[in-house]
C-alpha cells in the first residue's frame, strides 16, 4: 500500500467504494487522514464496514469540515450532471480530486527517485501499460504496474528510491488529478468514447491531453487529429525534445515508427534500429506495432533510458495481454486467440485486421450503437462466423450474403463449432485457421464483464481434444 500522509489530521470524504475507492481509503487512513466512506449502493457501504472503514450518509453532511472530496473515477464529475457529491462539495469550496490525484502528491511529497509512466489512449492503453512494465522487469528493474489495469494505484508497493511506476490512466482518472506529472506522459490515440462522461469528443481529446502537456517528456502517437494536434502543441511549448512522435504507419511523419519489421528511432536526419517485431506472435497487427512502439519510446525517453538491446530482449519473451489477442494454443494448425476485451467494433478490426484470412469469428453478446457495420471491409477474412447472445439477429442481418454464419446461442456451442470447422478447412487453405473469439460486444448479456467471458473461452478451448497450450508470447 502506498500511504496518503498528504491529508494526516484532516477529514477527507471518500465517494464510491468499488476496489479503488476501498485502496484509496485505506490508503488515507494509513497515512493519518480521517476519513468517512460513502456509496449510492447497499453493497458499496458494506464492503467499507468489512474492511473497518467508517461510513455515514454524506448528504446530511457539513461539507465545510471537509478537506477533499475524493470521488471514484465512475462517478460523474461533470456530464451528464454532476453528482450530488461534487456539487455538495464545490458548494462548500472542498476540492474535488481521485487517487491519481493523491499518488502524485504523495509521490511528490516523498521526494524519491521514482519514475513515473502514465499511458493513456481510446484503445491500446491495457497491452502498452503491461508491455511497459514487462519490459522493465525483463531489464531487472524495480517495477509496479497498477491504476486502470489490475491493482488499484494506491494498493502498489510503497514508493522506494528507484522503483518504476506504470500506471494505466482512463479519462475519468486523470480528469481528477490536475497536478499529475509523469515522468513520462503516453498518449495513444484518441477517438470517439466516453461522450456520455465528458460531452463532446473535444472535451475528451482535452481532458487526455491533460497527461502528456504536463508531463517531463510525452510519447504521441500521431495517426488521429486531435492527437496530432496536441503533438504539434507541446512541440511549440517545449521543443521537439521532450516528444517522441510514434506510429506504425510507413507513411506516418514520427519519430519511432516501423520499417520492415523493425522499431526504429528517427533524429535529426538520421535512424537507427531499436528492435524487431518479426515473429512476436503477441504484437502480431499493425495496433500492437503501434503499443510496441509506444513502449520503446517511453523507456528511450526514462530519466535512465532503457538500452534498444534490452528493449529487443524483452519484446521476444511478450506473453501478451489476457483476453487483448491472447494466443491460447492449437489444436493440430489452428491457432485460438482470446480477444474477449475487443467490446466494440473498433477494438474487433484491429483483430480482424491481424490476420490474412481463414478466421472463423465468434462474436455478439450485448451490442452497442453501430453494431459491425464498420466491419463490412474485412469480411473477406472471415471464413465463418458465430453468433452468441442479444447481438445474434442484429449481426445475421448484417453477414447475411456476405459471410456465412451460424446462430449459436452461447459461446460454447460457438467454440466447439468453430474449432470444428477450422479443422475441416485445412485442405487447400490459403492461410492457418484462426479461431478468434472478438465480440464486438460488451459481455453483459451472458457473463458478468469481458474478463469472465475470456476465462470461459480458455476453459472451454483447453478442453478441446489435442489441445496443445502456448507457454510464452511465441
Amino acid at each position: 500500500m502506498i500511504r496518503i500522509t498528504s491529508f494526516a489530521g484532516k477529514r477527507v470524504a471518500v465517494f464510491g467504494l468499488g476496489a479503488s475507492g476501498i485502496a484509496t481509503a485505506k490508503a488515507l487512513v494509513a497515512g493519518g487522514a480521517n476519513v468517512v466512506c460513502c456509496d449510492d449502493n447497499a453493497s458499496g457501504l458494506q464492503a467499507a464496514a468489512d474492511a473497518g472503514l467508517a461510513t455515514a450518509d454524506l448528504k446530511e453532511a457539513n461539507w465545510a469540515v471537509y478537506a477533499a472530496l475524493i470521488l471514484a473515477p465512475g462517478v460523474p464529475l461533470t456530464h451528464p450532471e454532476p453528482h450530488w457529491t461534487v456539487r455538495a462539495a464545490r458548494l462548500a469550496g472542498v476540492e474535488v480530486i481521485g487517487d491519481l490525484e493523491l499518488f502524485v502528491r504523495e509521490r511528490r511529497l516523498q521526494d524519491f527517485d521514482v519514475p513515473l509512466i502514465a499511458i493513456t489512449g481510446t484503445n491500446g492503453k491495457s497491452t502498452t501499460t503491461a508491455l511497459v512494465g514487462h519490459l522493465l522487469r525483463e531489464a531487472g528493474r524495480d517495477v509496479q504496474v497498477g491504476g486502470n489495469i489490475g491493482t488499484a494505484m494506491l494498493a502498489l508497493e510503497p514508493f522506494v528510491p528507484g522503483r518504476h511506476y506504470v500506471i494505466e490512466c482512463s479519462s475519468y482518472q486523470i480528469d481528477l488529478a490536475p497536478s499529475l506529472d509523469a515522468s513520462v506522459g503516453v498518449l495513444l490515440n484518441v477517438t470517439p468514447d466516453h461522450l456520455d462522461r465528458h460531452g463532446t469528443i473535444e472535451n475528451y481529446a482535452a481532458v487526455k491531453a491533460q497527461l502528456v502537456l504536463q508531463a517531463k517528456h510525452a510519447v504521441i502517437g500521431v495517426d488521429d487529429n486531435y492527437c496530432r494536434a496536441i503533438a504539434a502543441k507541446l512541440i511549440d511549448a517545449k521543443g521537439a525534445d521532450a516528444v517522441l512522435r510514434i506510429s506504425s504507419r510507413p507513411e506516418a511523419m514520427c519519430d519511432v515508427g516501423v520499417e520492415d519489421g523493425d522499431i526504429v528511432l528517427r533524429r535529426d536526419g538520421w535512424e537507427s534500429t531499436i528492435a524487431g517485431l518479426a515473429g512476436i506472435g503477441s504484437l502480431r497487427g499493425a495496433h500492437n506495432a503501434e503499443n510496441a512502439c509506444a513502449a520503446a519510446a517511453a523507456l528511450l525517453s526514462l530519466p535512465q533510458p532503457m538500452k534498444p538491446t534490452e528493449i529487443d530482449a524483452g519484446l521476444k519473451t511478450f506473453p501478451g495481454l489476457a483476453h487483448r489477442m491472447e494466443q491460447l494454443g492449437r489444436v493440430g494448425q489452428t491457432l485460438f486467440v482470446n480477444d474477449s476485451k475487443a467490446t466494440n467494433a473498433d477494438s474487433t478490426e484491429k483483430a480482424l485486421l491481424s490476420f490474412k484470412g481463414n478466421i472463423f469469428w465468434i462474436l455478439g453478446g450485448k451490442p452497442k450503437a453501430g453494431g459491425i457495420a464498420e466491419l463490412v471491409p474485412y469480411f473477406d477474412r472471415v471464413a465463418k462466423a458465430y453468433l452468441i447472445g442479444e447481438a445474434t439477429e442484429d449481426f445475421a442481418a448484417t453477414l447475411e450474403g456476405k459471410v456465412k454464419f451460424d446462430r449459436c446461442g452461447t459461446l460454447e456451442a460457438a467454440t466447439k463449432a468453430a474449432a470444428r470447422d477450422a479443422a475441416a478447412s485445412l485442405n487447400g487453405a490459403s492461410a492457418e485457421p484462426v479461431v478468434l473469439l472478438s465480440p464486438a460486444c460488451a459481455s453483459f448479456d451472458q457473463f458478468r464483464n469481458f474478463e469472465v467471458r475470456g476465462d470461459a473461452f480458455r476453459a472451454q478451448v483447453a478442453a478441446l481434444p489435442g489441445f496443445s497450450a502456448f507457454r510464452s508470447g511465441a
